[in-house]
C-alpha cells in the first residue's frame, strides 16, 4: 500500500490517501495571489522538528525547493489563502499527518 496527498488549493484541503482510500482530510492555508502554492507533483524530501521562525512545530520539505507543508504559529490563518506559497496546517495536524506519512510520498496539487 502507498499513501499519497492531494491538495486542493480552492478548497484549502490536504487529503490523505492509502491507495484508493481517503484515510483524512486536513484543512489548510496555501499561498496568496501574489505568491501562489505551485501546482504539480513532488515528493516529500524532509522532515524537520522544531524548524523555527513561522513554520510551527514541523516542516517537510517538497521536492521543489523551498516549498513544504508545514505548522503554523498563526492558527487563524487556516482555511485562508496568506502564504508565501507553502502549505500551512495546524500544528496538532501536520504532526499527525508526518506520522503517517514517510519521506517519498508523493504530493499533488491543483486547484
Amino acid at each position: 500500500m502507498a499513501v499519497r496527498i492531494d491538495i486542493s488549493t480552492s478548497k484549502h484541503e490536504l487529503k490523505l490517501f492509502d491507495d484508493h482510500s481517503l484515510i483524512k482530510t486536513y484543512p489548510i492555508a496555501v499561498g496568496k495571489r501574489s505568491s501562489p502554492t505551485p501546482i504539480g507533483s513532488y515528493l516529500i524530501i524532509n522532515k524537520q522538528s522544531n524548524p523555527g521562525g513561522p513554520f510551527g512545530v514541523l516542516w517537510m520539505g517538497l521536492s521543489k525547493p523551498h516549498y513544504g507543508i508545514h505548522g503554523t504559529n498563526t492558527p487563524s490563518s487556516i482555511g485562508k489563502d496568506v502564504s508565501l506559497g507553502c502549505i500551512r496546517m495546524f500544528n496538532s495536524d501536520v504532526l499527525d499527518l508526518s506520522s503517517k506519512i514517510p519521506i517519498g510520498t508523493r504530493v499533488f496539487i491543483h486547484q
